[in-house]
């Protein structure tokens, strides 16, 4: 039978064509908690995907109610940029009972915009690769849900074209706080000075990118969407177990986010 399941931190794992066993797992020293990449489940995971014991989608979700609590706004409709912020865009339409509408559909004879050689090909290839719904957001107030925005290039085009398409108001609100800092392990972060959150644009964004505002989850509101459901079921197996857990303690790696490395960084 087919058997999947994550490797653990520092697990070593026997598969033979009998079974899969664990031969040992390396303990950290001093039992610091793990630091796995939290950037996973904002953007680079696949929604299927399962980390920790949980589902991506559903994690990804919590992380559009969560950001519907911390960021209301008075508006018509939720929507977002097809596709990746679907399940965040769907927990903050929900939380906030508002419908979610498409308002943009993907045109799919167009190639990958972050590939394109210069900035202004980037933007015009943003443009040609939505098609515009018009009739759904015409004269109604938008809230747009994005998983990240990194260098802020990619929205502006799209708050432009859906202005120009009928929107009475388009409000950004983004299911992960900014990306700040660049990351030494092994992401492809861009530079410290091509980050959107350290320019001077950022003081004023909803100006810079065309948007009535622009509202980021919070550090704390994204750890705790993330971890939610791994506390709850640790404490769940806690309660079976008369003996210590030894699942350690949650931890994840928000280098990116806060600047705080979980490991000391040796040049």
């Amino acid at each position: 039978s087919r058997y999947y399941r994550e490797v653990l931190p520092g697990e070593i794992v026997k598969i033979s064509r009998y079974d899969v066993q664990t031969l040992d797992v390396v303990p950290r020293p001093e039992g610091d908690p793990s630091a796995f990449c939290i950037f996973e489940y904002v953007y680079f995971a696949r929604p299927d995907s399962i980390f920790e014991g949980q589902m991506v989608y559903s994690v990804r979700r919590r992380c559009g109610q969560q950001l519907a609590i911390e960021a209301p706004v008075e508006a018509d409709l939720v929507s977002t940029v097809p596709e990746s912020a679907t399940p965040a865009a769907l927990g903050y339409a929900q939380k906030c009972g508002l419908p979610y509408v498409e308002v943009l559909c993907k045109n799919r004879y167009v190639g990958r915009t972050f590939i394109q050689p210069n900035m202004r090909l980037r933007q015009l290839g943003v443009a040609k690769k939505f098609g515009v719904l018009s009739d759904n957001f015409k004269g109604k107030r938008v809230v747009i849900i994005d998983d990240s925005i990194v260098r802020g290039n990619t929205i502006s085009p799209i708050i432009k074209l859906l202005r120009e398409s009928g929107a009475k108001e388009v409000h950004i609100r983004v299911a992960s706080p900014p990306i700040r800092f660049p990351c030494y392990m092994g992401i492809n972060i861009p530079t410290k000075e091509e980050l959107i959150a350290n320019r001077p644009e950022f003081h004023d964004l909803a100006n810079y990118i065309g948007a009535d505002s622009v509202v980021y989850l919070s550090v704390e509101g994204l750890v705790s969407s993330v971890q939610e459901s791994i506390k709850a079921r640790q404490e769940n197996e806690n309660s079976f177990k008369s003996q210590k857990s030894r699942l350690g303690k949650v931890g994840h790696c928000t280098a990116c986010l806060t600047g705080e490395y979980p490991v000391e960084l040796e040049w």
